[in-house]
């Protein structure tokens, strides 16, 4: 009885909580039933749901959910503190004051190894990283963190994320604290969405807090229906691919022959985007079901037909957040500011500590110097630099913020350069008049072999490894052995197919099947989520596959 009790409340860093497993719909089940006593008290409510995000948290990241909490206490009261100060002065102090603690929070999780081998490198030292917070934790509670691995909060840049754009409203003066710490913390800590997204706004969620539960009769149908389609889109395609076809081929692409390899780029692309679309699917789902409205986090991304548009489609949380608190605060596409200078020269530093080269430090400070000149001396280039260069640290930073690795900065830096691509080449194309079936139909296919390309290096274990997936494609395809390739791994192929074509249907389509699903009778709906329940774990075939955005 005591070990079943453990189970359920203590955290198993073996096994954490996440919406494709049993017990997550057990506690969601406890959850909304307790939940539909309380629905329309607000401030009883949110009380109930911060202590229910909170454990679902501990279950999720174990005695790191304390670092959330100091993550609400902190930005709670410097919130407060901006929206009560009348100077500019203390304002612009209390800001900067949260926009340090949260990026050196994050900063110390994420990046500290990194920083620390790389000074190790370049000067010679012995520097040793050390996880103090993993230490309290073994002394308190008895986990068996190593301390000289920095283990990263589940979730840990979504929720930096979210209270960085709370401070930054508020002092923006778009924004007016919440009225309580509870509010705050339940705003911050909602578990449908706390640990890979999508990143909510505080001008669209804390409204939501005051206002009573309504639920309508086809907001429960498309409840259901979006996770319903995250449960297939996790499981049926993106873990069976995984784990029968693209991990393997990835672990070691010296293996396997290049149209394995080739085929793996593409599952890759189809597996990440049901994995994190998946996840948000279902996010939406759960909480509409409480009454609350999460935004829209996709929108057939593989539809797009430049990189810029697939940046509007793809993770549309993280590319606004990027755009409204990174890009046009820089200037965006009209100027340079002090904070372009500045995140400019970080990237060149974080590069040259990355080469550990004096070859490589030269070449990036010739690079920025050469830059400099362009602006200082070509009037009629400059502007054009500044923009570019802005775009490009959005995208170097945005890439950065998945990890501190040659394969981030170069999947950033890529995307970074297509965007740029594309402003150029609108001006130039003798194609930009047409947009006929075919025209389109090259464009979008241009573009999700570009966006694939740069998943290779999104996915591989290091630098190396992407490389030689490129280079099995072009050195060791052997068409002879296509044929066999194909009848050993049909059923990922076909999986394959599936999803990439119903990822093409028209909008129009997709729409009509969901509005079906939704005008069905509650009988139909349930027979039809015990038989997708049904199917979708019968299609498991390993241990449940963690959502690859966690690691983010």
């Amino acid at each position: 009885m005591i070990e079943f009790l453990q189970g359920i409340f203590l955290y198993d860093e073996h096994s954490p909580l996440i919406f494709t497993k049993m017990f997550f719909w057990i506690f969601f089940a406890v959850v909304l039933f307790g939940y539909s006593f309380i629905c329309n008290r607000p401030k009883l409510r949110a009380f109930y749901l911060f202590l229910a995000s909170l454990f679902f948290y501990y279950k999720s990241s174990g005695f790191f959910f304390i670092l959330l909490v100091v993550n609400i206490i902190i930005n709670y009261f410097i919130g407060n503190a901006i929206h009560r100060s009348e100077q500019d002065g203390k304002r612009k102090t209390f800001l900067v004051i949260s926009v340090f603690v949260n990026l050196f929070i994050l900063s110390y999780f994420k990046y500290t190894f990194f920083f620390v081998d790389a000074f190790n490198s370049m000067f010679g030292t012995h520097l040793v990283a050390t996880n103090y917070l993993a230490g309290l934790s073994n002394a308190l509670i008895g986990t068996q963190f190593n301390l000289s691995e920095i283990f990263l909060p589940v979730g840990i840049s979504f929720y930096t994320f979210q209270t960085m754009s709370y401070t930054i409203d508020i002092y923006r003066r778009k924004l007016d604290p919440v009225k309580n710490i509870i509010d705050f913390g339940f705003y911050v800590s909602f578990f449908p969405q706390l640990v890979a997204g999508p990143i909510v706004r505080a001008s669209e969620f804390v409204p939501q807090i005051y206002q009573k539960y309504s639920l309508t009769r086809y907001e429960f149908g498309m409840a259901v229906f979006m996770i319903l389609k995250g449960l297939i889109k996790k499981i049926m395609i993106g873990d069976y691919i995984a784990v029968n076809f693209i991990d393997r081929i990835f672990t070691n692409p010296d293996m396997y022959t290049g149209f394995e390899s080739l085929m793996a780029m593409f599952g890759y692309s189809l597996q990440l985007y049901c994995d994190f679309s998946g996840y948000t699917d279902i996010a939406i789902g759960v909480a509409l079901l409480m009454g609350f409205r999460l935004s829209k986090n996709f929108n057939s991304p593989y539809k797009s037909k430049n990189c810029s548009e697939f940046w509007t489609r793809w993770h549309i949380s993280l590319s606004s957040w990027l755009k409204d608190y990174l890009y046009i605060p820089l200037g965006g596409n009209r100027k340079a500011t002090i904070g372009t200078y500045l995140n400019f020269g970080f990237i060149l530093l974080v590069i040259i500590l990355m080469a550990s080269s004096w070859i490589v430090t030269v070449a990036i400070l010739a690079f920025a110097l050469l830059l400099f000149l362009l602006i200082r001396f070509v009037p009629s280039a400059a502007n054009g630099i500044k923009s570019n260069i802005n775009r490009l640290i959005t995208m170097l930073l945005g890439g950065l913020w998945h990890g501190s690795s040659w394969n981030f900065l170069v999947w950033g830096g890529l995307n970074g350069v297509g965007i740029i691509f594309d402003k150029y080449w609108q001006k130039i194309s003798p194609f930009a008049k047409f947009n006929g079936k075919f025209i389109n139909f090259i464009r979008i296919f241009n573009t999700f072999i570009f966006i694939t390309i740069t998943w290779v290096f999104f996915r591989s274990q290091d630098f190396d490894t992407a490389i030689a997936m490129f280079k099995n494609v072009f050195t060791n395809f052997h068409f002879e052995y296509v044929p066999d390739v194909i009848a050993a791994y049909y059923k990922v192929f076909l999986l394959m197919a599936f999803g990439y074509l119903t990822h093409w249907f028209s909008g129009t389509l997709k729409d009509k099947w969901r509005d079906k699903f939704i005008d069905m009778p509650l009988w139909v709906h349930a027979v039809v989520v015990l038989l997708v329940v049904f199917i979708v774990y019968q299609s498991i075939c390993s241990d449940m596959q963690a959502f690859i955005y966690f690691q983010f």
